[in-house]
């Protein structure tokens, strides 16, 4: 008796499943035409909303290393990691918030090289020959208050490293610049409607549907079968159509400054301001969409 009802439910279970397996796609292949969504069974009107703005980058990033070559790899990392000490000190005290601070240091040996039977210029890559061991500190900075970049970026340039990147910014924009964009993108979607509807003689009745993603503005249901279930490329091509863009701006950097001096005191204040060049964060644009379908009257 329990074989017999454990093999109903696990029949029960094979037919419901067969079924919600049948719902889907919504029609078979080689269909003509394919059921449209529910929203369209009356009169209808889709409205896609889209809105763009510019603002000023709010993060910006750049890196310098610190080179120190000796014949003793811990003397070489001692006089690398001296020449970015106090600089390291200096940028923390703005506080993480501000002011993100990451200090690496690595070392690698330089062999003594020879000419080969070519003339070619080689490393003689073994333990005994190594001459000298060159220690690289590289300080990288994360710098979420841009106010405080040009000040940040002339203490480096004052330390005066062997090499410094160019500087990098981006924009990431808080939940409030995110949730004004949406509510943006909806209005702009009702205005559209509106005057869709006027121009064709109607008057827009009540919201059917909204979808942020705009996916559903985008559906074509009079194509016929593929265009209505997507392939796997439709589906990518819809997915690069919608929704937010971000772009990334870089500002090239001034030239390297010369080897750095003997000693890791902090730059005086006077270098300082000596160094200081004007870096004005980019506008960056940020992009939003909505679809909203209305009833017509």
């Amino acid at each position: 008796m329990r074989d017999a009802l454990f093999g109903s439910v696990i029949l029960a279970t094979l037919l419901s499943s067969g079924a919600a397996l049948a719902q889907t796609p919504p029609a078979t292949i080689g269909q003509q035409y394919v059921p449209a969504p529910w929203w369209m069974r009356d009169p209808v009107i889709a409205s896609i909303g889209q809105v763009r703005v510019e603002i000023q980058a709010n993060r910006a990033g750049f890196s310098a290393s610190f080179q120190s070559v000796e014949r003793n790899v811990s003397e070489a990392s001692r006089k690398a990691a001296d020449q970015v000490r106090a600089l390291s000190q200096a940028l923390g005290a703005y506080g993480v918030d501000k002011v993100r601070v990451e200090t690496t240091l690595t070392t690698q040996p330089l062999y003594d090289q020879y000419r080969d039977e070519n003339g070619n210029l080689r490393d003689n890559v073994r333990a005994d020959r190594i001459e000298r061991y060159q220690a690289v500190a590289t300080v990288s900075l994360s710098i979420r208050d841009t106010a405080l970049l040009e000040r940040v970026y002339a203490t480096v340039v004052a330390s005066q490293p062997t090499s410094i990147s160019q500087v990098y910014f981006s924009l990431e924009p808080d939940n409030a610049w995110k949730a004004n964009l949406a509510a943006e993108a909806i209005k702009d979607a009702r205005r559209r409607a509106v005057a869709a509807a006027e121009n064709a003689g109607a008057t827009l009745g009540p919201v059917r549907l909204i979808d942020s993603t705009s996916r559903a503005c985008q559906t074509d249901v009079l194509a016929g079968w593929p265009s209505y279930g997507g392939s796997d490329d439709q589906q990518t091509s819809l997915d690069q159509v919608v929704v937010t863009g971000r772009a990334r701006m870089e500002m090239a950097a001034p030239p390297a400054p010369p080897p750095p001096p003997a000693g890791g005191a902090a730059p005086s204040e006077a270098a300082i301001e000596a160094a200081r060049l004007a870096l004005q964060p980019p506008l960056q644009t940020l992009t939003d969409s909505a679809c909203v379908v209305y009833g017509l009257n």
